[in-house]
């Protein structure tokens, strides 16, 4: 056995031990938020369970996957609580799984070709920055303080991170599969067709829809962006190869018409649609909007001030800011009419956002740091901001694991 393979072996029993650790602590969160109520573990949880059980819960969930899968569970588990929480468990976790997975792959190629001897130390870093951007949160002062304009730490700033929202971490395994290899597609779509990795896509991006489309609202537009120009710039040249491509957005298509066919009707409560105006629903939680953006940017921020020539060489890195861009732009611009405006559902979309360009930037500066490409002062100055961040999540998580609420 190779000196390479025996690290990669070791790299991922490490990360197996990890994960067996962060999977059993965010089970019992999530386990305590299906007990909660709206002042203890204040979470969805209650709804969940009910809609999973078939059974009235007062909201629409108009994608199935989560609450499927809870149902299965229930069948070998009786109690409905422990279900819902399993499931939560179960597909949180294939988030770390995937995430460190996709970073291996590509951190493996560029970093331990070069010092292969060094390959277990990079699993290991790579295993450790996994792990810590599944608690990164937005910079916020201490308890008692406040930022000006900014009321709450959490609401009106948001996170990568949001703990009390079961749907939403368990559509980021599909999420983060469908964003690596949309980026490797993006390289690859105008020169060749693999049609097996077309159908993964289609496939991906179908199942990350299915479980709550926050994701796919702002991966789809971006997409549609990037595509568009990309028709334009070659003056229709490339119109084959992105009609193919496109044909694997139409399961999505489908699953989107389903599940926001009433969005544009008025309904028993009231007015409903997508409303447009400059913040309208973000002002509701917010009086400074653009320090709650840098609050939550702020690492990412620092590292592509940086490196902005990054973003002409790196496809994941490009990418990861146009979905931000997009992601910011909906919740900026776009809200839902009537008894859901103050619920701010554009925010999903920039949560993921913000979570993507997260990754995108660890992965550039584990690269860099690896490489040693930077000025010593540099390099600690944005992991000095990525720590700040973390120090900032784990607090707020430890607030939310005892009960607190996420405002």
């Amino acid at each position: 056995m190779t000196k390479k393979k025996k690290a990669q072996i070791v790299d991922w029993l490490v990360f197996a031990l990890v994960l067996a650790g962060y999977t059993a602590l965010m089970f019992t969160l999530f386990y305590r938020q299906t007990l909660g109520n709206t002042s203890y573990y204040h979470s969805d949880m209650k709804a969940y369970i009910l809609e999973m059980q078939g059974l009235e819960s007062g909201y629409e969930f108009p994608y199935p996957l989560f609450f499927k899968f809870a149902a299965l569970l229930h069948v070998f588990v009786r109690e409905p609580e422990l279900s819902v929480a399993l499931a939560a468990t179960i597909l949180n976790s294939f988030s770390v799984l995937a995430l460190k997975w996709c970073m291996n792959r590509i951190l493996g190629k560029e970093c331990a070709a070069e010092k292969p001897e060094k390959s277990l130390k990079l699993g290991l870093l790579i295993t450790a920055v996994v792990l810590a951007l599944f608690f990164v949160s937005m910079v916020y002062p201490p308890d008692g303080m406040y930022l000006p304009g900014v009321q709450n730490r959490y609401v009106g700033v948001f996170s990568p991170n949001p703990f009390h929202n079961a749907t939403y971490n368990a559509t980021r395994p599909f999420a983060i599969l469908v964003f690596f290899l949309f980026g490797k597609l993006l390289a690859e779509y105008e020169e060749r067709t693999d049609w097996k990795e077309f159908l993964l896509f289609s496939l991906l991006l179908f199942l990350t829809t299915i479980t709550k489309p926050s994701f796919t609202f702002v991966m789809v537009p971006t997409a549609g962006l990037i595509m568009l120009y990309r028709l334009v710039k070659s003056k229709g040249r490339n119109f084959l190869p992105s009609f193919r491509l496109g044909i694997c957005f139409l399961p999505t298509f489908a699953a989107l018409l389903y599940q926001y066919k009433g969005v544009f009707a008025s309904t028993e409560e009231g007015e409903t649609g997508i409303g447009f105006g400059l913040a309208t629903a973000w002002k509701l939680h917010c009086g400074n909007i653009p320090l709650a953006i840098g609050v939550a940017l702020g690492f990412p921020a620092l590292v592509l001030l940086l490196n902005c020539r990054e973003l002409k060489t790196d496809k994941w890195y490009r990418f990861s800011w146009q979905l931000m861009l997009v992601s910011l732009a909906e919740v900026l611009f776009l809200y839902e009419k009537g008894f859901r405006l103050p619920d701010m559902n554009f925010s999903w979309g920039y949560m993921h956002g913000l979570f993507f360009v997260f990754v995108s930037s660890a992965l550039l500066l584990i690269r860099r740091t690896w490489q040693k490409k930077d000025l010593w002062w540099l390099t600690a100055a944005q992991w000095l901001a990525f720590a700040w961040h973390l120090a900032c999540g784990i607090y707020y998580f430890l607030g939310i694991f005892q009960g607190k609420l996420y405002y």
